[in-house]
C-alpha cells in the first residue's frame, strides 16, 4: 500500500504540558490549534486547555480544518476498582464519540512513576509482580476494550516509560493476555527507544495490532544523562530527551519505520507527539520541521 489510508495529526503536549502546566503555560488553546493547522496537520489529540463545551470546541477546530483523533485516558486498574475505571472510561468515550474519534488511548498510571518529579524513571517504574496482579490488570483492560468495541471504537493502550507496560516483554504479555478484538496498541517509537528497545523491530511485531501511532525522536545524549544521573521521567522531558522526527539531534530510524507502515495494513492516524519545553523548542517551528519530514517520507 501507499499512505492513502493514513492521516497526520499532532498532540497539544508540544505546546502545553498536562503533567507540567508550567511548560507552555503562556500558550493559549487558540494559539495551539492555529499553529497545528498552520504547520499542515489535519488532526489533533486533546490537551488540558481544550474547552470541554462540545459546541465551542467543534467550532474552533472546524475553523482550522482539524479533527480530534484520540485522547489520553488514565487507566488505574492497579489501584482502583474496575467500576471506577469503567465510569471514567465511559465518560471519555462519550466525549470522543461525539467528536468523531475512533480511538481512545492512554496508559496505566495507578502504580506508575511517570508523573513523579523526584522518582528515577528506570529504578522506580511501575511493576506487575504476580500472576494475580497481571490477571486483574489485563482482565480489566479487556473489559474496557469490550465496552469501546461495542460502540465502534478501539482501545489503543499506550506503553509508557515509568509504567508497568514499558518494555517489549511487558507489551508481549499484555497482548497475549487480552483479546485482540478488544485491546490494541498505541505504538510509540520514542517510548520503546527510551526503554532500551528497538522501535523498528517493535513496530514489525505489533503493527498488525496497532490502532494508533505516536512518533517522536530521542536525543541520545540526554537519554544517557537520564541513566547516569537517575533522572525522573518529567525531568528527562524538561531536559529535552524527546524531540521531533526530522530533528538532526534525534537518532531513531524513521525511514525504516515508515517502510514497515507502508508494507502493513495500518489505517488510521500517525501523530507527532514530542513533548518539549516550548520556551526552548518553539512548538510551531518544530511542528513544521516534523511535518516537512513526514511529507518527504510519505508524500502526504
Amino acid at each position: 500500500m501507499n499512505f492513502e489510508n493514513i492521516k497526520l495529526g499532532v498532540a497539544p503536549i508540544n505546546w502545553t504540558n498536562d503533567d507540567m502546566p508550567e511548560l507552555g503555560g503562556e500558550n493559549t488553546f487558540e494559539q495551539c490549534i492555529s499553529e497545528m493547522a498552520l504547520a499542515g496537520f489535519t488532526g489533533c489529540e486533546v490537551g488540558n486547555k481544550f474547552p470541554r463545551d462540545i459546541n465551542v470546541l467543534r467550532k474552533a477546530l472546524e475553523l482550522r480544518g482539524l479533527q480530534i483523533c484520540n485522547q489520553w485516558n488514565s487507566y488505574e486498574l492497579t489501584t482502583k476498582s474496575l467500576g471506577e475505571n469503567i465510569k471514567n472510561f465511559t465518560e471519555l468515550l462519550d466525549f470522543l464519540e461525539t467528536m468523531g474519534s475512533k480511538v481512545i488511548g492512554g496508559g496505566e498510571i495507578g502504580n506508575s512513576c511517570q508523573g513523579q518529579m523526584t522518582v528515577p524513571v528506570f529504578e522506580g517504574k511501575g511493576m506487575l509482580n504476580t500472576d494475580e496482579e497481571w490477571k486483574t490488570f489485563t482482565t480489566g483492560l479487556n473489559e474496557l476494550g469490550k465496552i469501546a468495541r461495542a460502540r465502534g471504537m478501539k482501545l489503543a493502550f499506550h506503553h509508557h516509560m515509568g509504567t508497568c507496560i514499558q518494555t517489549i516483554a511487558e507489551t508481549d504479555r499484555l497482548m497475549a493476555e487480552t483479546d485482540p478484538e478488544n485491546v490494541y496498541l498505541n505504538y510509540d517509537c520514542g517510548h520503546f527507544y527510551f526503554a532500551g528497545e528497538d522501535p523498528v523491530e517493535a513496530l514489525k511485531k505489533y503493527v498488525g495490532r496497532t490502532a494508533h501511532i505516536h512518533l517522536k525522536d530521542i536525543r541520545p545524549n540526554v537519554l544517557q544523562r537520564v541513566h547516569d544521573e537517575k533522572l525522573s521521567f518529567l525531568t528527562a522531558v524538561k531536559q529535552g530527551v524527546f524531540t521531533v522526527p526530522g530533528d538532526k539531534e534525534g537518532c531513531i530510524d524513521f525511514p525504516a519505520l515508515f517502510e514497515v507502515i507502508k508494507e502493513s495494513d495500518y489505517q488510521g492516524w500517525i501523530v507527532l507527539e514530542a513533548e518539549q519545553d516550548p520556551a526552548v523548542a518553539n512548538p510551531l517551528e518544530y511542528a513544521i520541521i516534523a511535518r516537512k519530514f513526514f511529507k518527504g517520507l510519505t508524500n502526504i
